[in-house]
């Protein structure tokens, strides 16, 4: 029988926050339910569970290790202050505490939020990622000759597709110069093809889940198919555009074999620990092409991460307990 372990669970917050924070209001809404249901099942577990959630104050961290003494810390931690940019930095906070916690290390976290930077590499190692450039913040651009439109221009450190709508494919000169403005961009040529998710999760050995694909039922052949933000996270944009998360039924066992190893390698070359999921696009002649990594995806039970390991048969109490065994297990710094 496995031994229960007394876990911290580390929120963020929107606001500031007392160290002995009621959140029973917060777990009761959508934004929260990730943290509840990864809450409920350390419960469900048996594991002796506290939670901490941080807006500005690290100092908390410190104080709860001190006050609680976890065997390992759940981090769902990622920004502060309302800034996403700042997750690798809590987590380098955990990695010079020394505690034990889950998911992925800071250099992983920093390689891939840069999309340029984790491109740069998976090119590097042969790895098909669209062409693409990068444009810092109020940099002059007078013509494109390279990548060639159509383009996607997105933040080049966002993710989740925060900051991608359909405004963000663009077609010409203009259109770009508009995009570019105002935000530290990446432009990539856009991928026409199908948009497929694969989770993975270890260290040393790696285990993937069947592949998830999202799928455009109702957006006109001659328009864009892409991931904006309103289409994974408004339920009414999604019917609206018939937009659905499911298990592709179509794909040959060595098509199947051959994006496994894919993304095995790029899970290893971004250094990504604990467990991620790869977004890619699969064009027509069957040619795969890296398009972001998100290490620490989002676990709600209903979400992609889940549900493909639901798939794979895990229950949701077993993925949080695998997550939280291979965290205690992984060697730091």
């Amino acid at each position: 029988m496995k031994k229960k372990l007394k876990v911290l669970a580390l929120f963020d917050a929107v606001r500031p926050t007392k160290i002995d924070q009621d959140l029973s209001k917060e777990m009761k809404t959508e934004d929260w339910k990730t943290e509840k249901d990864v809450f409920a099942a350390l419960g469900a577990l048996g594991h002796v569970a506290e939670h901490l959630a941080i807006f500005d104050d690290l100092d908390f961290v410190r104080q709860k290790l001190a006050s609680f003494a976890p065997d390992v810390l759940f981090n769902l931690a990622d920004q502060l202050k309302n800034n996403r940019g700042f997750d690798q930095n809590i987590v380098s906070l955990l990695e010079m505490q020394g505690v034990p916690f889950t998911g992925c290390g800071a250099t992983g976290l920093v390689l891939c939020k840069h999309k340029g930077i984790s491109k740069k590499i998976l090119g590097y190692h042969h790895i098909h990622v669209p062409n693409f450039v990068v444009i810092p913040r109020g940099q002059r651009i007078a013509r494109l000759k390279r990548p060639k439109f159509p383009l996607l221009v997105k933040p080049v450190k966002e993710e989740a597709s925060y900051g991608i709508s359909q405004a963000s494919f663009v077609t010409s000169d203009e259109q770009f110069r508009e995009r570019v403005a105002f935000i530290h961009v990446i432009a990539e040529e856009y991928i026409e093809g199908r948009e497929f998710y694969v989770s993975i999760m270890g260290n040393q050995r790696l285990t993937v889940f069947p592949i998830r694909e999202l799928v455009f039922r109702e957006v006109p052949p001659n328009e864009p198919k892409i991931a904006t933000y309103r289409a994974k996270w408004d339920n009414e944009y999604r019917k609206r555009w018939g937009l659905q998360n499911q298990f592709p039924e179509d794909l040959e066992p060595a098509l199947v074999a051959q994006i496994e190893e894919m993304c095995k390698r790029i899970y290893r070359l971004l250094t990504i620990e604990g467990y991620a999921r790869i977004d890619l696009r699969l064009t027509a002649a069957n040619e795969v092409y890296f398009i972001e990594a998100n290490p620490n995806p989002i676990l709600a039970e209903d979400e992609d991460f889940a549900q493909a390991a639901g798939k794979a048969g895990l229950t949701y109490p077993q993925l949080i307990d695998r997550i939280i065994r291979q965290g205690m297990k992984t060697a730091r710094g």
